[in-house]
């Protein structure tokens, strides 16, 4: 009787999958090992079947970051506040975002006592969205959030956008309420029809409403379970997301500004006199602190206008203004590498053709590119995946991986 009790399982039980029995000792009687070899190899799960979809891409994303500054933020489930937490794991996320999408933009909207602020308008400035969310850390939490005011709002600078950008939002949102004043589904709707995809991490529990927006407007909803995996989930936005239906295909007018006396960005040191001349600076026009009058910077090869940075989009004319590293920096996510594949270690095989780090008898499994058939271990597989995005074997001998690929 004992051994058929032992046999059943609860119907509850049959629902949880037993990941304790995958875990196990080393030599020396630790866990640690095993359980970053399991999380790498959930990581380079996710990062195959992130490759194996759609190439089209949204590479010049318009994305509206919303975070909840309602009363539930200042709660203490996650330290020291979320609302902190929040904006320490969005500062991450910010370089992460213009690390891996140097043509696109970024907005922050605040909703708080039933309202909705517009904090930082679209623009390409990683320093200055950094720097506003730190500014937050010094505001209050209080009152209700709106989503429909913050939703409305972002709908009002996305709907003017071009149509072969990505038009994005992205909540924040730890409220199990909304205080809305008028008919949400006719946003949700305004939402579709001009293709912005509401994507919404619920830092509290699951909220039908949250739900439904994100299910209609083709974004993901996903509640947190701890901290790390809140940033787990932001980070997974930072990629650029598959084009949902028809993009049109059309061609884009960038400027390349020469840089003036400040370098940067390896811009061309062939500028003339004029150029190094004080001139206004319209990237701080709006701030009244700022010292306008700047001999730094790039000036519009169109108009003229002066700015401190890039990527950019004229004020004057509307030219969008890049540098040459941007484009070469977005080019990985048109043509990204295939998956390698997964074969058994076989003793013929001794090192990694990457890192030439020996195989071991830890390490069950080794990975192939298609293309030049170099090995290599599970560290690089992800190391090439998500840094360098190039193998680093048809790299070294180009021809023979294109013969292959014929």
């Amino acid at each position: 009787m004992a051994d058929e009790d032992d046999a059943k399982e609860y119907r509850w039980e049959s629902g949880y999958e037993k990941t304790w029995e995958a875990i196990k000792e080393d030599d020396d009687g630790l866990l640690e090992s095993n359980i970053a070899d399991l999380v790498a190899r959930a990581k380079r799960k996710r990062a195959a079947l992130k490759a194996s979809g759609a190439i089209q891409l949204g590479m010049m994303r318009h994305l509206f970051l919303v975070i909840d500054a309602s009363e539930c933020m200042s709660l203490q489930d996650l330290k020291p506040t979320r609302f902190l937490c929040v904006l320490k794991l969005l500062e991450l996320f910010v370089h992460e975002f213009f690390d891996l999408n140097p043509i696109s933009q970024l907005g922050i909207l605040t909703t708080k006592s039933k309202r909705s602020d517009k904090i930082a308008v679209l623009a390409g400035n990683q320093k200055k969205h950094i720097e506003t969310l730190q500014q937050l850390k010094n505001s209050s939490c209080e009152g209700e959030p709106s989503l429909q005011n913050s939703l409305e709002m972002a709908i009002n600078s996305l709907k003017n956008m071009p149509s072969h950008t990505s038009r994005e939002v992205l909540v924040l949102f730890g409220s199990l309420t909304t205080c809305d004043p008028g008919d949400i589904q006719q946003t949700i709707k305004s939402l579709k029809e001009n293709n912005i995809r509401v994507s919404i991490i619920g830092l509290a529990a699951e909220v039908r409403i949250c739900r439904e927006i994100a299910k209609r407007t083709g974004g993901s909803y996903n509640v947190l379970l701890d901290d790390h995996h809140l940033k787990e989930l932001i980070l997974n936005l930072v990629q650029p997301p598959a084009v949902a239906g028809a993009m049109e295909a059309s061609l884009v007018k960038m400027g390349f500004p020469g840089g003036t006396s400040n370098m940067l960005d390896g811009a061309s040191s062939s500028d003339s006199a004029t150029d190094h001349a004080p001139a206004y600076c319209l990237c701080h026009i709006e701030n009244e602190n700022a010292n306008l009058s700047n001999s730094n910077g790039y000036n519009c090869p169109q108009c003229g206008s002066r700015y401190c940075e890039l990527p950019v989009e004229c004020k004057q004319c509307g030219l969008t203004l890049v540098s040459a590293p941007h484009l070469a920096r977005s080019y990985h996510h048109l043509f990204p590498i295939k998956p390698f594949i997964e074969r058994e270690h076989a003793s013929e095989i001794s090192y990694c053709f990457a890192c030439a780090k020996p195989f071991g008898e830890t390490e069950p499994n080794v990975y192939e590119c298609e293309n030049c058939h170099q090995i290599v271990c599970l560290d690089c597989d992800l190391f090439i995946r998500e840094i360098m995005h190039t193998c680093p074997g048809c790299a070294s001998d180009p021809c023979k991986a294109q013969m292959n690929t014929k």
